[in-house]
C-alpha cells in the first residue's frame, strides 16, 4: 500500500478545483488513472468471451458518512472504492473487467486530493488487471466517489444468486471479518493517534478493505452456488441468503471468533469484539455455499441446514448476540434494536 499521507501534507501547494477547472480536474484523473479506453464519449471494452454475460454493480462513497479524510487518506477511499464494487461484481462469480467513476466535489478541494482519489482506484484496478474506462465531475457539497463496476460472467453455470442455498451445503468465506468495524471504533475514540501500534492493522483495513482477487470466479468454477459479501454484517448479509433461499444457516463460533488483534482491541475500547464480527460490515469478506470442499483461499464457517427453513440464522444453533448490521435508511424498528442492544451492553 502507499505510504501513509496526512492530509496536510496531500494539500500543501496544491491548487483547488476552482483554479483549474473541470478540464483540468479531468486531465488530473486521466493522469493518475491512465487507461487507453478513456477519453471518448463512452468506453468500447474488449469483446467478452463466448458465452458470456454482463454483470454491472454501483456505491458510493461519501465524505462524513463513509469517510473522513482526517482519518482516511485519498488514496485508501480510492482503494475502497474499488473493492466494495469489485466484491460485488466477485459475489456473483464473474470478472471485472473495467470501472467508471462519477466524482463530486466542492470548489475549494485541492486538486492532488482527487489525483490521490484517482491513484487509489488505479493501484486497485490495476489488481484485477482492469482500468479506469471514464466517469464525470461535479461539484457537490461533499466528496462524494461513486463508482460503476463492469464484469464477465463466463460459462454456463449460473450466476451465485442469493437464492441458490441449498441445505447440506458448507458456508464458507474469505476474508477478514469484524476488522472495519474494529478499525473504525478505535479511529472515533483515539482519531489516528493509536495508544497501541499494534492495532493500526485494523484501522488501516478500515480505511482500505482488501480481499484477493478472483475468488469468486474460482468458488463458482469449483461448485459454489450463492454467495454476498460482507458488507452489512455477518448476520444481516447471511441472514439474507437464508431467507432468499429459504433456508437455515448455522455459524461455528470457533470458525468467527475474534481473532487476537480484535479481543485486543475490544480490550482497549471495552467493548464486546463479538460485535464487530457478528454485526460489523464494510470487510467486503466474500461468503457462499457450497456441497463440495472449501475452494482455495476459503475457509468453512458454518452449515446450511435445512431445506425450505424460515430464513434463520444461528450461531452454534442459538439466536445470535448481535443482528443489527449496517443499514443506509434505518427503519424504526432497526433504530429500537440498536437502542435495545445498547441497554443490554
Amino acid at each position: 500500500m502507499k505510504p501513509h499521507v496526512t492530509e496536510r501534507q496531500s494539500v500543501k501547494n496544491t491548487p483547488t478545483l476552482r483554479e483549474v477547472g473541470e478540464h483540468g480536474v479531468i486531465q488530473e484523473i486521466i493522469a493518475a488513472a491512465p487507461s487507453s479506453l478513456n477519453g471518448d464519449d463512452a468506453a468500447v471494452l474488449l469483446p467478452m468471451a463466448p458465452n458470456s454475460r454482463t454483470v454491472a454493480t454501483t456505491d458510493m462513497l461519501v465524505e462524513g458518512r463513509h469517510f473522513r479524510l482526517d482519518w482516511s487518506t485519498p488514496y485508501q477511499v480510492g482503494m475502497k472504492a474499488i473493492t466494495q464494487n469489485y466484491a460485488d461484481i466477485e459475489a456473483m462469480g464473474a470478472r471485472p473487467i473495467g470501472a467508471l467513476m462519477a466524482l463530486g466535489a466542492p470548489l475549494d478541494t485541492p486538486v492532488s486530493v482527487v489525483r490521490e482519489i484517482a491513484e487509489g482506484i488505479a493501484k486497485r484496478t490495476g489488481d484485477y488487471n482492469t482500468e479506469l474506462v471514464g466517469g464525470d465531475v461535479t461539484q457537490a457539497e461533499k466528496i462524494t466517489v461513486s463508482v460503476t463496476a463492469i464484469g464477465a460472467l463466463g460459462g454456463d453455470r449460473e450466476p451465485l444468486a442469493l437464492s441458490a442455498a441449498r441445505a447440506g451445503q458448507k458456508v464458507v468465506a474469505h476474508g477478514k471479518i469484524g476488522w472495519s468495524a474494529a478499525g473504525w471504533a478505535l479511529l472515533e475514540r483515539f482519531g489516528t493517534n493509536l495508544p497501541d501500534s499494534s492495532l493500526q492493522p485494523l484501522v488501516d483495513f478500515h480505511c482500505s478493505p482488501v480481499i484477493d482477487p478472483g475468488r469468486g470466479v474460482i468458488a463458482r468454477a469449483t461448485g459454489a452456488t450463492a454467495m454476498t459479501d460482507n458488507s452489512d454484517g455477518l448476520v444481516h448479509d447471511l441472514t439474507t441468503i437464508a431467507k432468499r433461499s429459504a433456508v437455515k444457516i448455522n455459524i461455528f463460533t470457533n470458525a468467527v471468533a475474534p481473532d487476537e488483534l480484535l479481543v485486543r482491541a475490544g480490550e482497549l475500547l471495552d467493548h464486546d469484539p463479538w460485535d464487530w464480527v457478528l454485526a460489523g460490515g464494510e470487510d467486503h469478506t466474500l461468503l457462499g455455499t457450497t456441497m463440495k470442499d472449501a475452494p482455495s483461499g476459503f475457509r468453512v464457517i458454518g452449515e446450511v441446514t435445512r431445506r425450505n427453513g424460515d430464513g434463520v440464522l444461528t450461531i452454534d444453533g442459538q439466536p445470535a448476540r448481535y443482528s443489527t448490521g449496517w443499514e443506509s435508511f434505518p427503519s424504526d424498528s432497526a433504530l429500537n434494536s440498536v437502542c435495545s442492544l445498547e441497554e443490554d451492553r
